[in-house]
């Protein structure tokens, strides 16, 4: 009798080419005693992606999105073509498992705990500041005025987590970075799915947060690692002020007019200022942020691609 947790690894793709072979090869390790099965949703990649999926996954089912329709859209149609688990790890295609994590990741969840997050380091080892507290208007000054990893040492001030040693032992976090994370199929059933209108960015964060208001934890677990290889938003100006401009609307969502102009405020100084230091990104952040015009868009592709809808 085969007593495995069965896990579906979920995972969206979008022109990941290059990431699919070193993807595949770190799952027989990091899935080691559960029993998993792997889905891919394309979100119509121009490269060869799904070739790449069928030559190294054969087994694996490919959900064809026909479109680009975001992230989130691409995890619910991952969870849904899985059907019935006791578990999905939803994983980004840059992100590595080292061996046992996603048993480790299993065994952390109870009736409280509904999403598990493991330690993560990036291509050169160094740990990742992945956990997160929820936004405020206070954290949102305190990463403007500070800057995130300063404002990240006091809990007040900062949404990051930047103490090193919040990262050596278990706990409750209020919401992680969302290239791993382990959802209970309990959870799933209770919170539902992600929500598809933040396209890209903040899906998590609106996830692990309403995961909290029905009762659940989101929990850290450092004895459970992997490698996130952060492509990233980082460099690319659209995709960093889609970021930005995503964080305002989910700010927004839960809290009134006065308390969300506040947040707004804290966010243009912040892209403001750093943008007068020479950051494209946050160049681009900025003049969509002054913009009422640009924040009411529609945050698709043609916000990436920077053209008004």
């Amino acid at each position: 009798m085969n007593t495995m947790p069965k896990v579906a690894i979920c995972v969206v793709t979008y022109n990941s080419a290059t990431l699919i072979a070193d993807l595949v090869n770190s799952l027989g390790r990091g899935t080691e005693g559960t029993s998993w099965s792997l889905v891919f949703a394309d979100n119509a990649s121009s490269d060869n992606t799904v070739t790449e999926i069928e030559r190294h996954a054969p087994s694996a089912t490919v959900v064809h999105n026909g479109a680009n329709l975001g992230y989130a859209a691409g995890v619910n149609a991952a969870v849904h073509a899985a059907g019935p688990q006791d578990a999905y790890l939803i994983l980004n295609a840059d992100v590595r498992l080292d061996p046992g994590c996603v048993l480790d990741l299993y065994e952390t969840l109870t009736e409280d705990i509904g999403i598990v997050v493991p330690r993560l380091t990036d291509a050169r080892g160094a740990l990742i500041f992945s956990l997160r507290r929820a936004p405020t208007v206070l954290r949102a000054w305190g990463d403007a005025i500070l800057g995130a990893e300063r404002a990240g040492r006091f809990p007040a001030l900062g949404e990051i987590v930047t103490d090193p040693k919040s990262y050596q032992h278990a706990h409750a976090t209020e919401w992680a970075e969302g290239s791993t994370q382990l959802i209970s199929a309990d959870c799933w059933r209770a919170c539902g799915q992600w929500d598809e209108s933040y396209f890209l960015y903040s899906e998590e964060t609106e996830y692990d947060l309403r995961v909290r208001e029905f009762g659940l934890m989101t929990w850290y677990q450092p004895e459970a690692s992997a490698q996130h290889l952060e492509g990233g938003s980082a460099g690319n100006p659209r995709q960093w002020s889609l970021l930005i401009a995503n964080r305002v609307k989910l700010y927004g969502a839960s809290h009134g007019r006065l308390s969300t102009f506040a947040f707004w405020c804290a966010t243009v100084v912040r892209e403001g200022t750093r943008s007068l230091l020479g950051r494209r990104t946050s160049r681009a952040a900025f003049g969509d942020l002054i913009s009422p015009a640009r924040l009411r868009e529609p945050r698709g592709p043609e916000w990436l691609a920077g053209v008004k809808t």
